[in-house]
C-alpha cells in the first residue's frame, strides 16, 4: 500500500472519530423550564423559570408566564432581579377560596418580566426568574405554565405546547412543575422539599431553599466524552504508528 494512501486513511479515521466526539458533546436544545421541576402538593414552593437564550444574534428582553386557570394560585411573589421589572396580573375567581382564615376572591393569572434599557440575556447565556407561589393544588400531579420569550429583534418564541399523547416531548414544550404528595413526619407536618416553602408567604414564614441541580446526567456525559477523547487519541497514535512503519518499510 502506498504511503499517501495510508496517510489519507489515517486522516479520515481521526476526523470521523473527532466528529463523533464533538457531536456527542454538543448540548441538547434548551427550553424554558421550571427549576427545580418538583414540589409538594398543598404547600408553597419557591421555584425559578430558567430561560436560556437560543438565538445567536439577538438577546432576550421579556418573559411572560401564564399560570394555569383551572388550578388558581392565590399567592405569587417575585424575587427582585437586577435590571428587570416584574409585573403581576390577577383575575377574579368564580368561586372565592378560603385560605388561612381569609376569603380570597382573585388569583394570579400572569407574571411578566421586562428588561430595563440596555439589559438582556445575551446569546449563550441564561437567566433564572424566581417566584414563590401557592397554595399548590392537591388534586393534580402537574402544573403547566405557558411562557412567551421575546427577543430584541422582534422574535417571540411560544413555549406553550402540551405533552404529546405518547409521552414524547413537543417542539416547544411549556414549562412544567411536577407535584408529589406531601411527605409525613412524626409530628404530622409536611416538610418543605428542596426549593419550596412550607408556609404561607403572606404570613412572612417562607423558608426558601436554594434550587439544586441534578448533576448525574452531566457527570455521566463528561465521563463518556472523556472516554471518547481517549479513544480518539489512541486512534491518532495508531495512525501515526502506521505512517511511521510504512516509512520504514518504504526506506
Amino acid at each position: 500500500m502506498q504511503l499517501s494512501s495510508i496517510r489519507r486513511r489515517a486522516t479520515v479515521l481521526a476526523a470521523v472519530s473527532a466528529a463523533g466526539v464533538l457531536g456527542l458533546a454538543a448540548p441538547a436544545s434548551a427550553h424554558v423550564t421550571v427549576q427545580p421541576g418538583q414540589a409538594e402538593q398543598g404547600g408553597y414552593a419557591a421555584v425559578s423559570f430558567r430561560v436560556p437564550n437560543e438565538n445567536d444574534t439577538a438577546g432576550t428582553t421579556k418573559l411572560e408566564v401564564t399560570l394555569p386557570e383551572d388550578k388558581p394560585l392565590t399567592s405569587v411573589r417575585t424575587r427582585p432581579l437586577a435590571g428587570w421589572t416584574a409585573t403581576i396580573e390577577k383575575r377574579p375567581l368564580a368561586t372565592p377560596i378560603t385560605s388561612h382564615g381569609r376569603q380570597i376572591t382573585e388569583a394570579v393569572s400572569k407574571v411578566t418580566w421586562t428588561a430595563n434599557p440596555g439589559v438582556r440575556i445575551n446569546p449563550g447565556q441564561f437567566e433564572d426568574f424566581e417566584v414563590s407561589m401557592g397554595q399548590l393544588p392537591t388534586d393534580t400531579d402537574t402544573l403547566i405554565f405557558k411562557a412567551l420569550q421575546s427577543y430584541d429583534n422582534g422574535e417571540v418564541v411560544r413555549w406553550i405546547d402540551l405533552p404529546n399523547p405518547d409521552g414524547s416531548e413537543p417542539d416547544k414544550p411549556a414549562p412544567t412543575l411536577k407535584l408529589v404528595p406531601a411527605s409525613d413526619t412524626e409530628s404530622g407536618a409536611s416538610p418543605a422539599p428542596s426549593g419550596s416553602a412550607g408556609a404561607d408567604p403572606a404570613a412572612g414564614q417562607v423558608t426558601v431553599s436554594a434550587a439544586s441541580e441534578d448533576t448525574s446526567d452531566s457527570t455521566a456525559r463528561t465521563l463518556g466524552i472523556a472516554g471518547l477523547v481517549v479513544g480518539v487519541l489512541g486512534l491518532a497514535v495508531g495512525a501515526f504508528g502506521i505512517i511511521r512503519g510504512s516509512r520504514r518499510t518504504a526506506g
